[in-house]
């Protein structure tokens, strides 16, 4: 009972600095994950008979908490795109998914079977875990909320592709199960099967079904109340609904639930855009995310304080910095190469390739369902690598963004919130004019 009080105590403290912590933060080139990872080593740390927090050994639990987490965050970032979907205004995000992430998996996974000394199961699932942009942890280089107006080519692209990558890597890590099982006589039957049944068909009925939900709940949502009204408490709980029902669904006909959640949301997003709903459903899902994400970080920071890291090798290392510093940058640029983004632009969202809880979800989902001989050296890779990520990307955002802003004579989000503090102020004095 005394570890049940002392973990209700941390995680209240926790909250409530998260409450705090991105406001006071953003004049410093800090971000609140760090900050949560080090509570998570320094509580864990300490002698007080927690249970160890490693992944590896509680894959399941890792694997549902990572799952929620993701899927609200794929739900509160298809909600705050307001571009239009669209072939053309789409095609930076559309690039970074189709074209980048593939071939970073492709590179990434030659690198590390043939100089990385990893069997070509376990290099393909590194290279899948560690791909995708995360959506959780990615929120500082992210688009404003809705009609806020703060979606600029850098926060548009980084914004979408974490949003469609997180469902477009799942087909490569079903691909490392399959090299996993199969045997060499079966092998091309069962990339056959792999082909059409985890590439094709699960990929296109995660788009099918989640475009259909964002236009069912459409439906409800904004043409329904016109005769039935929705209480203004509840639309967080809508968000929620949005949430589960695509991602539940999507699911049970063996689709790809991420993708259908995003998309889902960026279909209810166009619908009716200036509506207040929009705005309320993003702000429940925002605060229902960081309060996920707190509890993630912390049991993180716990691992690693209890030997998560412990398996690393000097070879292992070099993957995740190669992946971070050499491979994403250098793929982005090129990626990017013919498209209307600014040499500026192209640099920053080429570096920004930030890794996450995502990595979390698919490590533990492949766990979960094979047996990977060296699973604790992919869990250090992919923790050090995440880690890595937190540190470097977290710190550098704040000032690359405001930088970004500064070069095309924006407002940084510091001075964004000085002028609503400022109109706020302005809004509740009374007016002088009248004696």
């Amino acid at each position: 009972m005394s570890h049940y009080n002392l973990i209700l105590v941390v995680l209240g403290v926790a909250i409530l600095a998260v409450a705090w912590l991105p406001s006071l933060l953003r004049k410093f080139p800090l971000s609140y994950p760090i900050l949560f990872v080090g509570l998570g080593m320094l509580v864990f740390g300490l002698p007080l008979g927690l249970p160890n927090p490693d992944p590896n050994e509680h894959s399941t639990f890792t694997m549902h908490l990572t799952e929620i987490c993701v899927t609200v965050a794929l739900t509160g970032t298809g909600l705050k795109i307001d571009r239009k979907f669209s072939l053309w205004r789409w095609r930076a995000p559309l690039q970074l998914v189709l074209v980048l992430m593939v071939i970073t998996i492709a590179i990434f996974a030659v690198v590390a079977w043939r100089l990385g000394g990893m069997a070509a199961s376990s290099a393909v699932l590194l290279a899948a875990t560690l791909a995708p942009t995360d959506p959780v942890l990615a929120g500082d280089v992210q688009v404003g909320k809705p009609g806020e107006g703060r979606e600029d080519n850098v926060r548009f692209a980084l914004t979408g592709e974490a949003g469609l990558n997180d469902g477009l890597a799942f087909p490569f890590v079903h691909l490392a199960l399959v090299l996993l099982a199969a045997t060499s006589l079966h092998l091309g039957q069962e990339l056959w099967h792999w082909a059409w049944m985890d590439l094709l068909y699960r990929t296109g009925m995660g788009v099918l079904a989640g475009w259909l939900a964002g236009k069912g709940l459409s439906f409800l949502i904004f043409d329904l109340p016109r005769r039935v009204k929705i209480n203004p408490e509840a639309y967080g709980f809508v968000a929620l609904a949005v949430t589960l029902t695509a991602y539940g669904v999507t699911e049970l006909l063996h689709g790809y639930g991420f993708l259908a959640v995003f998309v889902a949301a960026v279909t209810l997003r166009t619908h009716e855009r200036s509506h207040e709903y929009h705005t309320e459903m993003h702000e429940f899902t925002d605060q229902l995310e960081r309060l996920l994400i707190v509890v993630i970080l912390i049991l993180f920071g716990g691992a690693i304080v209890r030997g998560l890291l412990e398996p690393l090798t000097w070879a292992g290392a070099a993957l995740g910095l190669f992946l971070l510093l050499i491979l994403r940058p250098l793929g982005g640029i090129l990626t990017l190469g013919r498209s209307r983004v600014t040499w500026p632009e192209r640099i920053v969202i080429s570096f920004f390739g930030i890794r996450g809880i995502g990595s979390f979800f698919y490590l533990a989902f492949a766990m979960h369902e094979a047996y990977f001989a060296d699973g604790r050296q992919l869990w250090a890779i992919t923790g050090f690598t995440v880690l890595t990520s937190i540190v470097v990307h977290g710190a550098l955002a704040t000032p690359v963004m405001d930088w970004l802003d500064r070069r095309h004579g924006r407002p940084t989000a510091v001075e964004l919130e000085e002028q609503e503090k400022e109109q706020q102020r302005q809004e509740g004095r009374p007016d002088e004019s009248v004696s």
